[in-house]
């Protein structure tokens, strides 16, 4: 068993059980968006998570440890996301990543947005034209030091 297996193990148990991620996040008590990214296999869970995720999903004790080590970040299939979701934020900062790099530079400086010290909420905003998705992200300022 590997990681990938326990995410499509949870997948499969969510799906069968009819859960949203906010409802496995508050029995975690983290944010959804955390919890999500945890049981997608990004994210180390700690001891005590990780058991409430295989009672909550019905996971087998390796799979309780495996939520525990730390997993192989960012790790997309391809280069270039072919999920049309996914692609929509590579065209994102293709298209505005220039732009976020040089009003961020002007505002704080010579550094970088960190995505260790990091927080995400994803709500619905709903419009006459067609409900919107609004995503706000935090992330600690890093400068680049001299030595």
């Amino acid at each position: 068993m590997n990681r990938n297996d326990v995410t499509e193990m949870i997948l499969a148990a969510k799906l069968k059980q009819g859960l949203r991620w906010a409802d496995v996040a508050d029995a975690i008590g983290q944010s959804k968006e955390w919890v999500t990214a945890g049981c997608l296999g990004q994210m180390t869970f700690t001891g005590e998570q990780a058991k409430k995720l295989g009672e909550t999903f019905g996971l087998p004790n390796e799979a309780v440890k495996l939520l525990q080590n730390v997993p192989y970040k960012g790790s997309l299939p391809t280069a270039v996301p072919t999920d049309p979701l996914i692609y929509r934020f590579y065209e994102l900062v293709n298209v505005y990543g220039t732009t976020l790099k040089e009003l961020i530079h002007e505002e704080f400086g010579d550094g970088i947005m960190s995505a260790i010290d990091f927080k995400m909420d994803i709500t619905r905003e709903p419009d006459a034209k067609g409900d919107r998705v609004k995503i706000v992200m935090s992330g600690k300022f890093l400068p680049y030091r001299t030595y």
